[in-house]
C-alpha cells in the first residue's frame, strides 16, 4: 500500500548552540531561538551540543550552563523542541572534570536526566523521524562517533515496523556522511579518536537502504554542508554559536538551517539570525 505523500511543512533544524555566560551567548541564542518562533516552523530540533561543554568542566559549571540553555529556550522557543545528544553535553567523560565516573549523573545521564531518551522517534504529518545517540564513550575517557549495538538493534527493528512507503527523516549529532576531512582544521587531526564522523557509518548505512529515507539532518562540524548518496540528502547544518561565539567557523556564520518537505523532497536553507560577534576570528580553510 502507497503510503499518502502528506501536506508540505517546515521545521527549524539548529545544532551547536554551545551556551555560555560568556561572548553574549545566551543573547544571542535568545536571538535565534526568537527568529525561530517568529517563522511558519512547525517544531524545532535541536541537534545536540546545547552547552558550552560539560565533557571536562565541573559539575557546579556544567550544571549552570544546562540550566542557562533550558531557561532560555523556555523564555524564548515557543515551538515544540526534540532534542538530540551531543558530545558536549555529557558530564564528566574528560578526567579534567574532577567527575568520577560511578557518579549517578556521569556521562549520558546528565543530558538523560533533562532532556529524555538518548535515541527515540516521532512521526510528524506523515513523516517517521528517527533520533540517534551518535556519542560513543571510549574506555580511555574520551568519545568518538559511534552508533552502539543497542540502537543498531532498535533501529533495524523501529524501521521495519514502518509501513514500506514509509517516508524517514534521521537526525544525529556527529555525521554519518561528510566531506569535512578534506577541510577541516588541521588541528582536528590530531586527536585521540575519530570525533568527524560515525565510525560505524556503514553499518547505519546497511540498515537504511532498505527504507524510504529522504534525508540523515547532522551538526557537530559547524559547517552548513549538504551531500547527496544514493537518493538520500546529508544535511549538516552550522553552529549557532558559529566558531564558538568568535564569528563564523570555515565560513560558515552563526545560524541554523530550515528544513521543507514537500512529498519526498527535503530542501534546505541556512539562516542567520542577525548576531555579530564581539570578537571576530573567522576560521579560515
Amino acid at each position: 500500500m502507497t503510503e499518502p505523500a502528506g501536506e508540505t511543512f517546515r521545521f527549524a533544524f539548529m545544532g551547536d548552540c554551545h551556551i555560555r555566560p560568556e561572548l553574549d551567548a545566551a543573547r544571542a541564542c535568545a536571538m535565534c531561538f526568537e527568529q525561530i518562533s517568529a517563522s511558519d516552523c512547525d517544531f524545532a530540533i535541536q541537534g545536540g551540543d546545547h552547552v558550552e561543554d560539560a565533557l571536562e568542566t565541573g559539575r557546579a559549571r556544567a550544571t549552570m550552563l544546562m540550566d542557562l540553555y533550558q531557561r532560555t529556550e523556555r523564555a524564548h522557543l515557543r515551538k515544540p523542541v526534540h532534542h538530540v545528544i551531543g558530545n558536549h553535553d555529557c558530564l564528566g567523560v574528560f578526567p579534567k572534570s574532577g567527575i568520577d565516573p560511578t557518579a549517578p549523573d556521569y556521562g549520558k545521564q546528565f543530558y538523560v536526566d533533562r532532556f529524555g531518551p538518548r535515541y527515540y522517534a516521532f512521526d510528524h504529518k506523515g513523516v517517521h523521524f528517527v533520533v540517534l545517540d551518535t556519542i560513543g564513550l571510549t574506555a580511555d575517557r574520551n568519545y568518538e562517533g559511534r552508533v552502539d549495538a543497542e540502537q543498531l538493534q532498535w533501529l533495524r527493528a523501529d524501521l521495519a515496523a514502518q509501513p514500506r512507503a514509509k517516508r524517514i527523516i534521521v537526525v544525529t549529532h556527529i555525521p554519518l556522511v561528510t566531506a569535512m576531512q578534506c577541510y577541516e582544521p588541521e588541528s582536528w587531526l590530531d586527536t585521540p579518536h575519530n570525533w568527524t564522523f560515525v565510525v560505524n557509518g556503514r553499518e547505519v548505512l546497511r540498515i537504511l537502504r532498505d527504507h524510504d529515507v529522504l534525508a540523515v539532518l547532522q551538526a557537530h562540524s559547524h559547517v552548513y554542508e549538504r551531500i547527496a548518496l544514493n537518493g538520500i540528502s546529508f544535511i549538516t547544518t552550522g553552529a549557532v554559536a558559529g566558531a564558538d561565539w568568535r564569528g563564523a567557523f570555515l565560513g560558515t556564520p552563526e545560524g541554523y538551517t530550515e528544513i521543507t518537505v514537500l512529498g519526498r523532497i527535503v530542501s534546505s536553507c541556512y539562516r542567520t539570525y542577525g548576531f555579530t560577534s564581539r570578537d571576530p576570528q573567522d576560521v579560515p580553510i
